[in-house]
């Protein structure tokens, strides 16, 4: 397949995160100089790529305020430094509520300033047999789809479980590129990763960039990894199995214009 002169690299950032911030930072910052290494305009980091805790609780005591906060500062420098657009994962941040946060990605231009910021609107709750799940107890939900311009493209955010409810992209409107940074459960992951990648890829006739969680956390949690690039025709084009380390792919305008004028699906709305 040709590739047009306006295609532009992105990267997906896969960890295996522990509850040391300090430790996640410092990996964390040698996989973005990796991605940033092999030309990557693009950088995503996985959903709770600084602190993924003991417990679901855990994450409310080391919550930012927004502007503020090692992470944050951490993030904008990394930025900044590489002269990227850096899509940060999720951190706690504070929220109305004492005993919660708000799981939140910021995304970082390449002059470190903040471009966008979306608080993960849908949240986790999972229990079969032994494995249970409840983000409600420590995260607050957020209210508004959220999308940002980079230079090449238009940008919508999303986060891990929000995957699953189609009508949070068709709220972005059209997009160039999907982010979906997640810390899927190998239960889930398994079973439903990759074909709900594929189909908003497919509906949203655009690219999907999926950073993932991938192995056996510290607290004994598994994460199904398989950080992809999936192209607007559903075809994915790398993925991480498991482990950490990056993947990395062209976004070419000119192939999300050709999907679309072969195929006119979003045109062909009628709800």
């Amino acid at each position: 397949m040709t590739v047009s002169d306006a295609a532009v690299r992105v990267a997906a950032i896969q960890m295996v995160s522990t509850p040391d911030v300090e430790r996640n930072l410092a990996d964390a910052e040698v996989l973005i100089a990796e991605a940033a290494g092999r030309g990557a305009n693009l950088v995503a980091l996985p959903e709770y790529f600084c602190f993924m805790g003991r417990s679901d609780r855990e994450k409310v005591a080391i919550r930012e305020r927004e502007g503020h906060g090692p992470v944050q500062a951490f993030l904008a420098a990394q930025a900044r430094r590489h002269g990227i657009y850096l899509a940060g994962g999720t951190l706690p941040l504070e929220c109305p509520d004492p005993d919660r946060v708000y799981n939140t990605a910021f995304v970082y231009g390449p002059d470190g300033a903040a471009l966008a910021r979306y608080d993960k609107i849908h949240l986790f709750n999972f229990r079969r047999g032994a494995e249970s799940y409840d983000e409600a107890l420590s995260i607050r939900p957020g209210a508004s789809p959220v999308g940002f311009d980079a230079a090449w493209g238009r940008v919508g955010l999303s986060t891990c479980y929000d995957l699953r409810f189609p009508e949070l992209y068709r709220a972005l409107g059209q997009v160039d590129l999907i982010l979906v940074p997640a810390a899927f459960t190998y239960t889930t992951g398994q079973a439903h990763w990759e074909i709900l990648l594929r189909a908003r890829a497919i509906e949203n006739q655009c690219y999907v960039l999926a950073p993932a969680q991938g192995g056996t956390h510290p607290n004994g949690r598994r994460t199904w990894g398989h950080a992809m690039l999936v192209d607007p025709w559903g075809t994915v084009q790398s993925v991480l199995p498991e482990g950490p380390g990056v993947i990395d792919g062209l976004l070419d305008p000119a192939r999300i214009a050709e999907v679309r004028a072969a195929l006119p699906a979003l045109r062909h709305r009628v709800l």
